[in-house]
């Protein structure tokens, strides 16, 4: 579906790919940001877009020499991995509940972090800057050691999923964990200070922003980096124990060879070069989609996923959505279905059907193949999968 070109009045327009109308909230946080004096040619919204903190999760904000650390959010580098495995669905017959059990055992999920940190996690070369990171930040490098290689809440997961030729894929969802939430946090705290001390008049607290040359642009960019590839090595960590437990129960515990390796952030900014200027940008929900990349979508627990390839389309700075996007909010999803539901929704599903993860229901996000009907400029999609086993957050 080509864009819209949203029917408000500010200084760089908005271009949708949700193909329906904002709520007057997300208008507004959409009017907000286009507002800002340093954005680039226009903003981006893709097909999952919904309320966000400053910025509407599922934006793609082009920034000339600043950058809004609260737009960036504080799951810095949160993102998706997945690998194709060189074998069958059949194989997993009668071993699903085996191997859910064991990547539990495996992989700290919520607040839990590892017991033990393995030589793989402390060989990480980036361990030598941690001293370089915010001062807020030096009472938790034991803390982000012993994170690396665990889940975290929310709506992460790990998933065993089937495609529609029958192959096995291992995928899951996390981010920077609690060393990358307390960096954002302290960076955005800092850029909300500098707008009060220069009197500085936002439409909104959490769009303060820090202009590039300056100190604190360097400091927050240098730590963005750092927690950026925290997450990315993150998600390697794990899924290196996820393919071992996988392979232990499969094929007897030998190596093999994935067909397949995707890892992707969709809560970041890098610098980029769009119509011909280098630019900032920061994707908050979204993922990079240019000609050749490969990319992740998943659906909700229950629902078919996708492994995507980008087609580069400029107008959305080369992005694509990073999931379905909720339609009602966590509270909202608790109060509105039951257990029941849940456990009717999630048929087929080798999960746990408790009432902690009720929030989490597929009935509390949009259908992801309207979603994805939406971007068919911005990507092609590669392989559709169905979840087969998940492990929630």
């Amino acid at each position: 579906m080509p864009y819209e070109k949203l029917e408000i009045s500010t200084p760089k327009p908005v271009l949708s790919w949700a193909n329906h109308a904002l709520g007057a909230k997300e208008t507004n946080m959409a009017k907000n940001v286009a507002s800002l004096p340093f954005v680039f040619k226009h903003v981006a919204l893709m097909p999952d877009v919904h309320l966000g903190k400053g910025a509407l999760v599922g934006s793609v904000i082009a920034t000339k020499e600043a950058i809004i650390p609260a737009a960036v959010g504080v799951d810095v580098g949160c993102g998706m991995s997945a690998i194709k495995m060189p074998f069958k669905a059949h194989k997993l017959e009668g071993k699903l509940k085996q191997i859910r059990l064991d990547i539990e055992a495996a992989i700290p999920v919520g607040f839990a972090e590892n017991k033990e940190v393995e030589r793989t996690v402390t060989n990480w070369q980036e361990w030598r800057e941690f001293k370089e990171l915010h001062q807020g930040v030096q009472h938790q490098e034991t803390k982000a050691l012993k994170q690396m290689g665990s889940l975290g809440g929310g709506n992460h997961f790990i998933e065993v999923c089937v495609d529609t030729e029958d192959f096995v894929w291992l995928m899951l969802h996390s981010g920077s964990r609690g060393i990358g939430n307390l960096l954002a946090q302290q960076h955005i705290e800092t850029a909300k200070n500098l707008a009060r001390l220069a009197e500085i008049s936002l439409p909104d607290q959490d769009l303060a922003y820090f202009v590039a040359g300056t100190p604190e642009f360097a400091a927050y960019w240098h730590d963005l980096q750092w927690a950026q590839d925290y997450a990315r090595f993150n998600r390697d960590v794990m899924m290196n124990r996820f393919k071992h437990i996988v392979e232990k129960h499969v094929v007897g515990g030998k190596p093999t060879k994935p067909l397949l390796k995707v890892n992707c952030h969709h809560n970041y900014a890098e610098k980029e070069v769009h119509f011909g200027e280098d630019v900032y940008v920061t994707r908050k929900g979204a993922v990079r989609a240019n000609v050749e990349d490969y990319g992740i979508i998943p659906g909700s627990m229950g629902a078919k996923s996708f492994i995507v390839k980008g087609k580069g389309n400029a107008e959305s700075y080369c992005s694509c959505s990073h999931g379905a996007g909720r339609l009602m909010s966590r509270t909202q999803a608790k109060n509105v279905f039951t257990l029941d539901d849940f456990v009717r929704q999630t048929e087929g599903v080798e999960c746990r059907k408790d009432a902690e993860f009720l929030d989490e229901i597929p009935g509390a996000y949009k259908p992801i193949e309207e979603v994805m009907s939406q971007q068919s400029d911005l990507v092609e999609v590669v392989a559709t999968l169905k979840q087969v086993l998940c492990v929630k957050g």
